[in-house]
């Protein structure tokens, strides 16, 4: 079946293959542990937001940066992101992982690496945002999850470097669906419907860009880190707080 061979291609991949898995499993890690938070209501829903392109200030420790959001590609995302930045929950909260060459990660985490309450999980829209030209770029604004494809909330993260692994992975037309490679491997006649639940195929949403303050995020990124709180590893030594995160657009 196509799910065990997808287990066993892992192990038979190159090395930067692998440390692609790693990172990505480092991505999930914080998430798991996440769901165990408390919830405070139903995701957004409905309306895209009313501006074409929102913008979000945040106000850092480390100087302040700009995001722009596009609900055009990914409109229950953006509502959902925006709920969190106007309820002040971004405020006060923490970069508690920092992976140089890959992503900055926060939004779910105080300065005691305690975590917030969130509402429940928004839907996955990675494939509709991947249609609309969005990828998990340097500089790129995605939403942070466990393994289950609809499982963000509240957290995200800013890529620091081009991780085309983030990405879904596009499906071939038809069903079944006629010829299927990955990681080398070619699968035929398989149904549509499992490979779009696949859960290792539906990459992460990338809903909006970093348009000024490219810079604070490279210092972020920069910042020693080690263990802290629940995390055995990359949680910046020196606190990365976020003071405040208004949208000015």
């Amino acid at each position: 079946m196509f799910v065990k061979s997808l287990s066993l291609a892992r192990w038979r991949m190159g090395g930067s293959q692998v440390a692609q898995w790693v990172l990505l499993g480092m991505l999930c890690l914080t998430f798991v542990v996440a769901q165990a938070a408390p919830r405070k209501g139903a995701a957004a829903g409905g309306k895209a937001a009313a501006v074409a392109k929102p913008q979000v200030q945040f106000k850092t420790n480390m100087g302040e940066f700009t995001v722009e959001l596009y609900p055009a590609a990914a409109p229950k995302t953006v509502e959902n992101f925006l709920q969190y930045v106007n309820s002040g929950h971004y405020n006060g909260t923490v970069f508690h992982r920092v992976i140089d060459n890959f992503m900055v990660q926060g939004g779910g985490y105080d300065a005691n690496l305690e975590q917030k309450p969130t509402r429940d999980p928004v839907v996955h829209e990675g494939r509709q945002a991947l249609k609309a030209g969005l990828r998990n770029t340097v500089g790129t604004l995605a939403m942070a999850r466990t393994s289950a494809p609809n499982s963000a909330t509240a957290q995200f993260f800013i890529n620091v470097k081009d991780n085309a692994f983030l990405d879904p992975t596009p499906i071939p037309d038809g069903d079944p669906v006629p010829r299927f490679v990955y990681h080398g491997k070619t699968y035929t006649n398989l149904s549509r419907a499992q490979l779009l639940r696949h859960p290792a195929l539906a990459g992460y949403t990338v809903f909006g860009k970093v348009v000024s303050g490219m810079d604070v995020i490279d210092k972020i990124r920069t910042t020693p880190t080690g263990a802290a709180g629940p995390f055995s590893s990359d949680v910046p030594k020196k606190t990365v707080l976020i003071e405040s995160a208004r949208q000015i657009k």
